[in-house]
């Protein structure tokens, strides 16, 4: 039986990702699991994230699951979910800035106080919360079987700059473009909510679970 192991550090909504997964599963065990140990073994992996990154980064680190993540990436499929997706970039602005994992090369930006749609003018909300379209840019196993620009559900007040346009899977327009998913390798990740999604955000749980780590 394939494994897959919810990285848990006390932070992010663990256990509803962890439905999701087991919903979509056809033979794969699910684990909630702080144990590095059983995280290392695991088949798949995924960081999920919620709250302020610089109390997620501070948690990672006290776990010494920095260089866990780290040392997953080397060798199985990665899935990092809201705040898990930030924590895999190099820095970010919240919290007066917080340096992240730097596994993948990019920053977290603020929307901004004073956010407007780019069409009315109108002002725009932050964080921005709710369903919205998902437009894919880059050809990818785990977006099989979901339609173009499905909608999925965000709830974030800071979005990822990736360092350059080969590493963004998909973007979302919210006043501004912004990056909704990146992906390099066997690294995955989404600003939204897959589990918070219903069928597309169960599609794309789904496709993880059967996903080699490669891109064809």
């Amino acid at each position: 039986m394939s494994t897959v192991a919810v990285i848990d550090y006390g932070m992010g909504n663990l256990h509803s990702v962890a439905k999701a997964l087991e919903k979509v599963s056809t033979g794969t065990k699910v684990m909630v699991n702080g144990d590095p140990d059983v995280v290392r073994k695991a088949d798949r992996v995924v960081l999920p994230g919620v709250g302020a990154i610089r109390d997620c980064m501070a948690e990672i680190r006290r776990l010494g699951f920095d260089e866990l993540v780290r040392e997953v990436v080397l060798t199985k499929p990665l899935l990092g979910v809201c705040v898990g997706m930030q924590a895999l970039m190099d820095h970010s602005v919240e919290n007066n800035g917080t340096d992240c994992l730097g596994i993948l090369p990019g920053r977290v930006e603020f929307f901004g106080d004073d956010l407007r749609d780019n069409r009315s003018g109108e002002r725009l909300k932050v964080p921005h919360m709710g369903w919205n379209q998902v437009h894919q840019v880059m050809d990818h196993p785990l977006w099989q079987g979901i339609a173009q620009d499905s909608r999925f559900y965000f709830v974030h007040s800071y979005y990822v700059e990736p360092a350059g346009p080969d590493l963004i899977a998909a973007a979302c327009e919210y006043g501004i473009s912004f990056t909704a998913a990146v992906a390099r390798d066997n690294v995955f990740a989404t600003q939204f909510h897959p589990e918070k999604s219903q069928h597309a955000g169960l599609s794309l749980y789904a496709n993880f679970l059967k996903w080699d780590g490669t891109v064809k």
